[in-house]
This record gives structure tokens, C-alpha cells and sequence, in this order.
């Protein structure tokens, strides 16, 4: 059924569940095994997803190393797991995250070390299952299941506001995901009546299109049968993002978390939504999409320049970090919806690019809180003195988060301000002061903490990084570097997938899945995919048919159409193939 006829993906999201099933049956006294039982798990599911990359093909836009089984057949459930450009690398910052997790806890967890292992275990499972899932009712039950081990993460082991964080951070992920599964069973029944299969195979809910055909107007504005549902994923996608104005409770969640909590936090959760957007939202209601996309840019743009202008009053180094992230999100969304190939190609790679820069400023703080105790930044002050290894990984990581050429922020954000550009030259430069802005508060905070005189006593005694926490850094950093310096083999393996969802949003219209031989052929294709046509970008907004005017504002008709680039590398370097 794949290229390596083993079911790969199971095994790397299952792991860290049996793992967690290990521990259940350890002594609590057993501190030590517990650790190392939980590192060799997390380990093992990292190496095995190391096997991805390696093996996937970049050439094709199909569903790889794909898993499936029938399920639960009365109502057309079955346990699908498959992998394509879009997921792969969520995968692998999501397995390389919890080995660092798992790393950073190993001293500041001291209480109830059994139930945090099992239900950081059990977190993995969940994630990994949300990027491998083209089920609906898989996918659901995954992303339900992880708000689970989040919440007691939070509120057990967080700080001072944790059951106030743990609580809201519950319901305002539950609340979106109640208003998804209403989208989830209108696509369902809706696939139903068309086709008279009853499914809730992702694949299959994609041959069909979905009406757009106005059925009522609300303030001027026409809604269809595919608005409606993709404004009932929306809401779910858009609460984990956080989008503005759904943002409100990621600041106390982060600040209450315990320091592995918000590393993945930021580094995996957050991009379940947006990952949402772009493997739901936009190939299966592509008129919709288009619909809303000044809605999405009006967002991204307030959630840019307003995160970042509250960065700069924080005097809490968590609580500033925690607002980064809804600006530095709404980049993410931004260059998703300029619905061209370098804005989703630089929106997916920034997704990456943020799990690892801002997981990393999280361990920042939690190294600088375990030793202090506070994250104020008015206590710190003077601190490269005494730790000038600490210091130095800190600056990598507050460049890398402010976007220098040479770390991996800025590939991602020029990739997205140049795919913003070409759709309208006001939301890049709107965009721009957030860049802007974001350079002042990080080297604010870094001035402030780092340089200066050692005024506070209690910091001169402070103590720089040992190995093990080296260990959690070093790894981060590195990837930024690769990233920043040669990012081609990221880019290069999700071009295929990121050209196919455009060719359907320009075209407007479904494709059939094509079922692929019995038997593998060794390219690495899936048993089951959808295939479209083969063009790339430049062919597919060329083959086009004219705009709706919902789609686009009436300037936009009257400007010429932009140069399409058709590899968005070649903005880094060369000219462009036009």
C-alpha cells in the first residue's frame, strides 16, 4: 500500500502511546525510569519519522505511505492515515518538539513526574494523529483527544492562573470544535445525497462541489451552502490559530503552561489550525475561499500589527513571547491567502520556521525562570556576564525570530510578503510594521535582560547552561541555520502538493480520485489519491476563468495580471522562469 509496505505512520503516532502505557505500569518511585522510558519513546517515534523525508516523493502531489482500513462501515468510517507536502513537515516538527519536551523537563518537573510523562505521551499521539488523519471522524476524534492532556498539563503543572488558563483554554477550542463537527456532518450528508455513498473519507469529500449558488443575504453580504460550512471550520481553525479576535486565551495559556507545555504549544498547536485551513478550507470550498479572503487579510493584518504593538508593553517575558506568536500567526495566514505559490509555500515553511524559533524562546525563559524564578524583565538585567553561552543561543534565536537573512524567519516571510505583493501592495506594506515592530520588542527584551549593569544581586550568582540544557537549544538552532541557509529540500517537497490545492482553488471545481495499483511501484505513491490535472501555478491562474466579483474588488480587474514566478526559490537568488 506504500513504498515501504509498512504502516509507518502508525507506528510513529502510536508509539509515544505505548510508551505512555509503559509508564502507567512503572512504580512512581521510579523517577529515573519514567524519564528515560519517555525519552526512548519519543526518540524511537523521531527516528522512525525520519523515514519520511527520505522516502517521500517530491514529484508528486498524492497521498504517501497511505494506511486504510475499514472502520466502522455502517456510516462509512474508515481508519485512513496518509502524508503528502503539506503534513510532512508538520510531522517531523512535531516529533523532533516532544524528544525537546521530554528534554526540558527532565529537572523542572518534580511533581507527579508519572501522570506529566503519560499525558505529554498521550499529546504526541493526538497531534501526530491530527496530520496523518484523512477521516473526518479520525481527524475529529484526534483533535478532541488532545485537548485533553493540554488541559491537565496546564492546569497540574502551570503557574499561579493555571486552572483560570486550563479551563479557558478548554472551552474556547471545544466550542469551535463542536461548530466544525456541524461542517463536518453537512459535508457528510450533503456528499450523501449527491453520490449515495455515505462517507467521511477526506479524499472522497473532495470529488464533490459544493454549491455556492447564494441562498441568503445578511447585511448585503450573499452567503452559500459553502460558506456556511467553511465558516463552521473557520471558527475552529481560527480559535486554534489564534486569529484576532479569538486570540484571548493563548496569553494565559502560555504564561501558565509549564515549559514544555508551551513549547508545543506554540511550536505544534497552534498550527493545527492553520493546517486546517490550507488541507480543508481551501481545496474543498475553493469559491468560498475566495469569498473571504479580504475578511482573512483584514484579520491577519490587525493580528500582525497588534500583537506586536502589545509585545512592547509586556513586563513579562512569557507574556511577550505568548503575543509574538499572534503576529507572527498572522503572517501565516496572510501569505495563505494570497492563494498564490509563494505565499502558501512561505506560509507553510513559517509555520515550521515558528515552532522552532518561538518553542525555542519558551525554553529561553523557563531555563532563565528555573534558575530565578521570575520572568519579569525589570529583575533581569546584565545577565551576559555571568551567562555568555545563554546569552549567545539567545540571540540566535531572537534574530531568527525577528527574521535576518541567513535564519530560517526570514525565508518564510519573504516568501509571504512577496505572495502578499502580488495580490495587492497594501496588505504587504501593512505587513511590513509588523516585521518592523517585531524587531523593536525582541531587542528591547534581549537588551534589557542581557546587557547593562549586573544591578540585581540575585543574579550574580546565576549559573550558565550545562549539557542537557545545551542539548534542548543547540538542535533548535542548527535548524534555523539549514532552514536559512538552504531551504530548498523543504520547499522542494511540498511545491507538488501546495501547486495541486492552487490548480483546484483557480479552477473552482472538484477531481476525481484516481485508485492506484494494489501493489507498490516503488515512487512512493498512495493506494488511494486524488489527482487533477498536471499544471503548475502559472498554467492554472491562466486557464482560469474570470474572477467572480465576490472574489475579487472591482480595482483588481482593471490592474494587469502580476509575473507568476513558477519555483518561489527563485526569488532568493537568480532570475525568475517567468
Amino acid at each position: 500500500m506504500n513504498v515501504l509496505q509498512f504502516p509507518i505512520l502508525s507506528l510513529i503516532a502510536y508509539l509515544p502511546l505505548l510508551g505512555a502505557f509503559l509508564i502507567l505500569g512503572l512504580p512512581k518511585e521510579s523517577k529515573g525510569g519514567i524519564r528515560w522510558a519517555a525519552l526512548a519513546f519519543t526518540l524511537a517515534s523521531f527516528a522512525a519519522s525520519l523515514w519520511l523525508p527520505a522516502r517521500f516523493d517530491a514529484a508528486t502531489p498524492e497521498m504517501q505511505f497511505v494506511e486504510r482500513l475499514s472502520w466502522i462501515p455502517t456510516i462509512g468510517v474508515t481508519y485512513h492515515f496518509g502524508l503528502d507536502g503539506i503534513s510532512l513537515w508538520l510531522v517531523m516538527l512535531t516529533t523532533f518538539l516532544s524528544v525537546i519536551g521530554v528534554i526540558c523537563s527532565w529537572e523542572s518537573i518534580t511533581m507527579r513526574l508519572k501522570e506529566y510523562y503519560i499525558f505529554l505521551l498521550l499529546l504526541e499521539t493526538g497531534m501526530l494523529g491530527v496530520f496523518f488523519a484523512l477521516d473526518f471522524f479520525l481527524f475529529y476524534i484526534f483533535w478532541e483527544v488532545m485537548l485533553v492532556p493540554m488541559y491537565f498539563l496546564i492546569g497540574v503543572w502551570g503557574s499561579d492562573r493555571r486552572l483560570y488558563s486550563a479551563i479557558k483554554f478548554f472551552l474556547y477550542t471545544l466550542f469551535g470544535s463542536v461548530i466544525m463537527l456541524l461542517g463536518i456532518l453537512a459535508v457528510y450528508f450533503y456528499h450523501g445525497a449527491q453520490t449515495g455513498t455515505y462517507t467521511f473519507d477526506v479524499l472522497r469529500l473532495m470529488t464533490v462541489s459544493y454549491p455556492s449558488t447564494p441562498l441568503f443575504t445578511l447585511l448585503g453580504v450573499p452567503f452559500s451552502f459553502q460558506d456556511l460550512v467553511w465558516l463552521s471550520f473557520f471558527m475552529s481553525f481560527a480559535i486554534k490559530v489564534p486569529m484576532f479576535p479569538f486570540h484571548t486565551w493563548l496569553p494565559d495559556a502560555h504564561t501558565d503552561a509549564p515549559t514544555a507545555g508551551s513549547v508545543i504549544l506554540a511550536g505544534v498547536l497552534l498550527k493545527m489550525g492553520t493546517y486546517g485551513f490550507v488541507r480543508f478550507n481551501l481545496p474543498m470550498f475553493p469559491e468560498a475561499t475566495k469569498h473571504f479572503v479580504p475578511m482573512i487579510m483584514i484579520l491577519s493584518i490587525i493580528a500582525i500589527i497588534y500583537g506586536a504593538m502589545v509585545c512592547m508593553v509586556q513586563p513579562d517575558m512569557k507574556r511577550l513571547i505568548a503575543y509574538s506568536s499572534v503576529s507572527h500567526m498572522g503572517f501565516v495566514t496572510l501569505g495563505m491567502f494570497a492563494l498564490n505559490a509563494q505565499g502558501v509555500q512561505g506560509s507553510i515553511i513559517q509555520m515550521v520556521n515558528h515552532g522552532l524559533s518561538t518553542g525555542a524562546l519558551f525554553l529561553i525563559v523557563g531555563l532563565i525562570y528555573d534558575r530565578r524564578h521570575t520572568r519579569l524583565i525589570s529583575e533581569l538585567g546584565g545577565l551576559s556576564k555571568q551567562m555568555p553561552v545563554y546569552a549567545t543561543l539567545f540571540a540566535i534565536i531572537m534574530l531568527s525570530s525577528m527574521g535576518l537573512p541567513g535564519l530560517n524567519g526570514f525565508i518564510g516571510e519573504f516568501l509571504i510578503l512577496v505572495g502578499a505583493f502580488r495580490v495587492n501592495y497594501v496588505w504587504a506594506a501593512f505587513a511590513v510594521t509588523g516585521i518592523v515592530l517585531g524587531a523593536a520588542y525582541m531587542l528591547w527584551l534581549y537588551q534589557r535582560t542581557m546587557f547593562g549593569a549586573l544591578e540585581n544581586p540575585k543574579n550574580a550568582a546565576l549559573q550558565d547552561l550545562g549539557p542537557r540544557e545545551m542539548t534542548t537549544l543547540v538542535p533548535i538552532v542548527i535548524m534555523c541555520f539549514w532552514i536559512g541557509l538552504y531551504p530548498s529540500p523543504f520547499l522542494k517537497r511540498m511545491e507538488a502538493s501546495v501547486n495541486s490545492i492552487l490548480t483546484r482553488i483557480h479552477q473552482g471545481q472538484a477531481v476525481r480520485p484516481v485508485e492506484a495499483p494494489a501493489t507498490s511501484t516503488g515512487s512512493g505513491r498512495s493506494l488511494s489519491a486524488v489527482e487533477g490535472p498536471a499544471l503548475s501555478p502559472v498554467e492554472g491562474l491562466r486557464a482560469q476563468p474570470e474572477p467572480s466579483p465576490r472574489a475579487c474588488a472591482e480595482p483588481c480587474r482593471s490592474r494587469p495580471a502580476p509575473v507568476v514566478w513558477r519555483q518561489p526559490l527563485a526569488a532568493l537568488g537568480g532570475e525568475p522562469s517567468r
